[in-house]
């Protein structure tokens, strides 16, 4: 690895608070840079987060829906409120996809009744409402 991209992880991960603001995909990156096992694509993607990264970096949202995100325990949120939790494995499954869907269809339910979304509310107590 070069020093160069020693630096580059270092200021993406001093950027992201020890990498706690990065999507698990973005930490998974940094440490493959790292550990110097990217190839010409993965060194491309990893300079456009280091521009990311450089410009305002934006977790993305999981799975593409809106407003959910997931962090590096697993932990699935809402508007940064903890609704569910996965696995690594099933985080990255169609199957999961489909679920975060159906969290976030539901999360919009509840809020358009005044009720804040939470794991209680979206799983343990979902056919209360």
């Amino acid at each position: 690895m070069t020093s160069s991209l020693c630096d580059k992880a270092i200021e993406i991960l001093q950027a992201t608070r020890d990498g706690e603001d990065l999507d698990p995909k973005h930490l998974k990156l940094v440490e493959l840079a790292v550990n110097g096992i990217l190839n010409e694509t993965g060194l491309y993607v990893f300079e456009e987060l280091l521009r990311q990264v450089r410009d305002g970096y934006v977790k993305p949202w999981f799975h593409g829906v809106q407003h959910i995100t997931r962090n590096h325990e697993g932990y699935v949120f809402w508007r940064g409120v903890a609704i569910e939790h996965y696995s690594s494995d099933y985080a990255a499954s169609d199957e999961s996809e489909a679920h975060v869907r159906e969290l976030a269809r539901r999360c919009v339910l509840l809020e358009g009744k005044g009720i804040t979304p939470s794991t209680n509310t979206v799983i343990w107590k979902w056919r209360d409402f």
